[in-house]
């Protein structure tokens, strides 16, 4: 689903910072992958780089086969808008849209028809224990309702891949271990592959390998199995 090789990401001219360096990592179909590390460590740049939003410095990204380097910056943004689901930390809800006209924005970019559209996001509302919230605007509602609307924007069109940058960073650790189980029963049903940035060692339980970041390289590369991480 997800290679990275050999990828190294700086910035600046005069003083060059390097974001990530010489990083070889390999994520299967279906995998739950966290990334975790201290701030400046390369992670968010790591997630943009497998999004697209954001090229190497050398090396080779690809998910699902492809190279994104290779692509136009029309076909990366079609990449993402097709194949790939992202959650943040701050939710990027519109606000001037209801919940269901968020949930309904992929599919209406991909040219569903509106009334299609509608009906399948209340569907995913309701998937999500929110369908009573569809006409609600996004300031109507409290943080873990935001992030079950801004999952349900991210899973509506199935993507093979999901990326969440600090998913429960906003949300008290009550709401944030509801939201995790509920990713554990979407992964479940849609058998999607996650790739999780997060410090917080709660969520990254949820996942099936923890990928530590320090100085822009990968120190440590864990499989969880059975509740204990076995160096791999």
């Amino acid at each position: 689903m997800i290679q990275l090789t050999d990828v190294s990401k700086s910035y600046g001219s005069e003083k060059t910072v390097h974001a990530l360096s010489h990083i070889d990592l390999t994520i299967a179909p279906g995998e739950r992958v966290a990334v975790m590390g201290p701030s400046g460590s390369g992670k968010s740049t790591l997630l943009n780089l497998v999004c697209g939003l954001d090229e190497p410095t050398s090396g080779s990204v690809k998910v699902e086969g492809v190279e994104l380097s290779g692509l136009t910056d029309d076909a990366r943004t079609r990449l993402r808008r097709e194949k790939i689901g992202m959650i943040f930390q701050t939710f990027n809800l519109l606000p001037t849209l209801t919940a269901g006209e968020n949930v309904a924005l992929p599919l209406r970019l991909q040219g569903e028809h509106k009334h299609e559209a509608e009906r399948r996001a209340v569907a995913m509302l309701e998937r999500v224990g929110l369908k009573d919230r569809a006409v609600h605007r996004p300031d109507e509602l409290s943080g873990g309702e935001r992030q079950r609307v801004a999952i349900a924007r991210a899973v509506i069109f199935r993507p093979p891949l999901l990326l969440g940058d600090e998913p429960t960073g906003n949300l008290d650790s009550v709401t944030g271990e509801e939201i995790l189980r509920l990713l554990d029963d979407l992964h479940s049903e849609y058998n999607n592959t996650l790739l999780l940035v997060t410090h917080n060692v709660q969520a990254a339980g949820h996942c099936d390998r923890i990928v530590s970041l320090h100085d822009g390289q990968i120190v440590r590369d864990e499989r969880i199995e059975q509740g204990l991480a076995e160096i791999r």
